[in-house]
Formats: structure tokens, sequence, C-alpha cells
């Protein structure tokens, strides 16, 4: 039985100036991943065939083929990472802006008692118990609560029959003569 070997894929012939402006692309790239890229489209355009280019820049065959293929049908634009934007949101948008509207509430409105202020676990089990969400980490229940502009304490603080103060005041102090 004779295997077939598959047949050599070369990049399509590019004009002096493309030439050029991948010379310029391997020499000044930051983004790794386009550097390699344009490395494989230049050296299959000087004649390389893929097992060379393989071996040299340390690939796999299919990823030089793919390269070269990316290079043929859509130039330069193949060589540009297409970064995908992760995970998608489990956390609507709405379910998200409820969560900073219960956060800027008063505990006590929520007939919790014995805090005068959300922490951030306090405030995660009160939405998985009331069904808002089915589970929330403190550090997401965070860069959900900082997106918002929320801004919350994570200690809690006693409340007074006395005036106000702002935060981060002291209270006032009477001087004493000595």
């Amino acid at each position: 039985m004779v295997v077939a070997r598959r047949p050599e894929v070369f990049v399509r012939p590019f004009s002096m100036e493309e030439g050029r402006k991948l010379q310029r692309i391997t020499r000044s790239a930051k983004d790794q991943v386009k550097l390699r890229r344009a490395i494989v489209v230049m050296m299959s355009g000087q004649g390389r065939s893929g097992p060379d280019i393989t071996s040299l820049m340390q690939v796999s065959d299919n990823y030089v083929r793919d390269v070269i293929h990316a290079f043929n049908e859509r130039g330069f634009d193949a060589l540009d990472p297409k970064w995908s934007g992760g995970r998608p949101p489990t956390i609507s948008e709405q379910t998200r802006e409820y969560i900073c509207l219960i956060a800027r509430t008063v505990p006590a409105e929520w007939c919790i008692s014995g805090h005068s202020t959300w922490s951030l676990r306090t405030l995660a089990e009160h939405l998985i118990g009331r069904g808002v969400v089915t589970a929330i980490s403190r550090q997401h229940l965070s860069r959900i609560l900082c997106a918002g502009k929320v801004s919350w304490q994570t200690t809690t603080w006693k409340a007074s029959n006395g005036p106000p103060l702002r935060p981060g005041c002291a209270p006032p102090t009477t001087a004493t003569s000595a």
C-alpha cells in the first residue's frame, strides 16, 4: 500500500512592496503570533517547503498549511491574530444592574439584621439566597460592583444615634488646656 504524500503548499507570489511589508513585520512586530505567521509566509515566499518550515520554526505541518492558505485568501489580514472575547458572560447585564441596585441599599431593607453595610460575602450569600444568581464568587461580585461604579465597605459599622460623619473623618475632639 502506497501512502500518498500531501501536495506542497506555497504562498502566492507577492509584489516587491508586499515583500518589504513582510520584512518590516518580521523586524518590528510586537505580537509573537503575528511575527511567527509573517516568518512562515516569508519563508514560503522564498521557496522553502512546508516540512522545512515546520522543522525550522518548530510548528506543526497543519499550522504552516493553515497560515499559507489564510494568507493566500485574505492577505495581510491573515497575519493578525483574531483574539476571541473569552467565555461569554453568565450573568446578564440586567442582573448586573440589579446586583448594583441591591448593593446600594442597606441590608436592613432586605430584613438582614446585624449588618449596617454589605460585605462581599454577605451580599453574595443574599444574592444566592434570593435566587438572583445560582452562584457567584466574591471576586466576581467585586468586579461587577466596580464596573457598576458601586463602592462598598468590607468592614461593617455599627449604626449610631449621633450625627452622621463624613467617611474618613474623625469625630470632633475638644481641646483641653493643660
